[in-house]
């Protein structure tokens, strides 16, 4: 320990790239109640100075060693209990803690921060909302999946809990002890934390907007509220590292979102820290979602509304069979109900997701989609005579499962090809979406096709069509049944429920499948226990943790990945495919020890924990 009367040591981790090690300086006379554990700060290394978190305070100075002081402090920085969860999730994510600081900071410095007393909250409670009776189960356990159907109005629940948590009314009461309690609730887009900080500060609760869209609304201002206390800190992915002092209930929404997964390295998921964040605080996770993923399913009790709410909170399924077309008109994706549908009054979206898609083919005979044996995922033809699946690898002749004919066709179509049909069938504009743009005329036109990109653009539809849902249901990846009842959840609220006039259509091949099943049901959870066996056959997520290592110095990472995995930890390695290999582990924990033990060589390596996407 430090004399009394010894200068205070803290210790900075600079914000450098590639730098992980920690450096300790002196703090001058009379900065001592500026610093703090998570002040930013800047000192001098190596010639230059550079901006930096204090990671400990009151540290004792090395001996023999002559220390810098701060060169300046520049403001508040992440609360402790941030910075060690940054720790955490450097091991978790195979990132390092620099990364995550900066996402738990203010975009500019902040050298105050207000907090005021605490204003009385307002009971918010909306009568007959959907949710409005599972809250008081939600907040009785410390993690909970609560499964609102798409149609249903979700603000009734959030209001509800978010009230509830400034009041301090739950029985797990945060371990932080502050008199201004606060709540977080993460979105998986800006757009939809916005409207729903609207929408509760029209309720009176105060509100902090901490968004993260690199176009400046990130405000200090808001950022500093939030660090104040006292509010519900509302954002999109970033906000799951958003300042939120006496933390009583986070709730992330839509869970099953892939928005709120970083595409970057480190791969961190919001779901993931907001449940660390929560268990660390001693708070109550919510997690929100029609379609709640496996992982969401294994982390909390599932909370579900009354089964005559969660059937009106669906809309109706239209499934087209075009095993039954005529051959003749069977290569087109505007079948003869669809082209009769989209002739009558309303919006009509249609959805052909053209991004990742894979290669299908169908028998010339019977129709029947070409499929894997083993795993059901469509099949490609990379040589004569030869089909493959892309997802686990099993091959075979090229023979119909249904009929056994030899003869096979490629099925594909592009949206600009598709949208030129629909205008001569309908005799009007078509106007097309994607998600590079392309959405000129958007508001004016009645029939609109695009990508899944054109379900975010538009706010209410009356039709909404799945032109080939086929491809998304048996793409060659892990998770394609679930992100298949995503999409089509999505597409869902574009249309409201049961009781509203909107008609979900959708075209396929697979009349059967378990996700057009648990859809047509409006019961999410008849996809579960299939999806589960398969995952935990072929050792996929979250029967098994994974991570993708690529790169120009992943070859050499990978061998020593060989070494550290020797000791029979169960760690496999496969590959590589493309560059590109797979690291298999039981969990996360022994994925994290091998990836940590493994010296990082010279060269770009990146490894991308729980990839959602192979």
């Amino acid at each position: 320990m430090p004399a009394p009367d010894a200068p205070l040591v803290v210790r900075v981790l600079p914000e450098v790239a590639g730098l992980t090690k920690t450096f300790d300086y002196l703090v001058p006379s009379g900065w001592e109640s500026e610093v703090a554990v998570g002040t930013e700060v800047r000192v001098a290394l190596h010639g230059r100075r550079v901006g930096g978190w204090v990671v400990a305070r009151g540290v004792e100075a090395p001996p023999g060693v002559r220390l810098q002081p701060l060169a300046k402090v520049r403001g508040h920085g992440p609360a402790p209990e941030l910075v060690e969860l940054a720790t955490w999730a450097a091991r978790r994510w195979a990132g390092r803690p620099a990364q995550f600081l900066r996402t738990a900071s203010a975009p500019t410095a902040v050298h105050a921060v207000d907090r005021r007393p605490a204003r009385p909250v307002p009971e918010v409670i909306v009568p007959g909302a959907p949710g409005e009776g599972l809250v008081d189960d939600a907040l009785d356990r410390s993690v909970s999946v609560v499964r609102l159907p798409p149609g249903a109005d979700r603000f009734g629940f959030l209001a509800t809990v978010a009230g509830r948590g400034l009041r301090s009314g739950v029985p797990a009461a945060s371990a932080s002890g502050a008199e201004t309690p606060s709540v977080l609730v993460v979105c998986p887009s800006i757009d939809a934390a916005r409207r729903l900080a609207v929408r509760l500060r029209r309720t009176g609760l105060p509100v902090a907007l901490v968004a993260d869209d690199h176009r400046g609304s990130a405000t200090s201002s808001e950022w500093a509220r939030a660090a104040a206390g006292g509010c519900v800190v509302v954002g999109a992915r970033a906000a799951a590292w958003a300042p939120a002092p006496g933390l009583t209930v986070a709730v992330v929404v839509d869970e099953h979102d892939e928005a709120l997964q970083e595409e970057r390295v480190p791969t961190w998921h919001a779901r993931d820290v907001v449940l660390e964040r929560a268990r660390r605080a001693g708070a109550v996770a919510v997690l929100l979602s029609p379609v709640p993923s496996l992982e969401a399913l294994d982390s909390g009790a599932l909370l579900v509304p009354p089964r005559r709410a969660e059937r009106a909170g669906w809309p109706v399924l239209d499934i087209v069979d075009r095993r039954r077309e005529d051959p003749a008109t069977a290569s087109s994706l505007v079948s003869s109900h669809l082209a009769g549908i989209a002739r009558g009054q309303g919006r009509v979206v249609c959805v052909l997701n053209r991004t990742g898609r894979a290669r299908l083919l169908a028998c010339r005979s019977c129709g029947e989609l070409a499929r894997c044996e083993g795993c059901g995922a469509a099949v490609e033809q990379p040589e004569p005579g030869l089909l493959r699946c892309r997802r686990c690898g099993q091959e075979r002749p090229v023979v119909c499962l249904a009929c056994g004919s030899t003869a096979m066709r490629v099925a594909r179509a592009g949206v600009g090809r598709v949208r030129e049909e629909l205008e001569t069938l309908l005799g009007e504009r078509v106007a097309e979406v994607t998600a590079s743009g392309g959405d000129d005329g958007l508001a004016a036109a009645r029939v609109v096709i695009g990508t899944e990109a054109v379900l975010h653009r538009v706010g209410r539809a009356d039709v909404v069509a799945f032109l080939d849902i086929d491809q998304e249901l048996t793409a060659p990846r892990y998770r394609a049944a679930e992100q298949a009842l995503g999409l089509v959840a999505r597409a869902a609220r574009l249309l409201g429920g049961r009781e509203a006039t909107g008609r979900l259509v959708v075209q396929t091949r697979l009349p059967d499948h378990p996700v057009l099943d648990a859809v047509l049901h409006a019961d999410p959870g008849r996809l579960v226990a299939g999806e589960r066996a398969m995952r935990e056959a072929l050792r996929f997520p979250p029967a098994a943790a994974l991570a993708l290592v690529s790169g120009a110095g992943a070859e050499a990472f990978v061998e020593g990945l060989r070494q550290a995995a020797a000791d029979g930890s169960g760690v496999e390695l496969l590959g590589p495919t493309d560059g590109t290999w797979l690291v298999r582990a039981p969990d996360h924990e022994r994925l994290a020890a091998v990836l940590g033990a493994a010296p990082r060589p010279p060269g770009r390596v990146r490894v991308a924990v729980d990839p959602l996407r192979i």
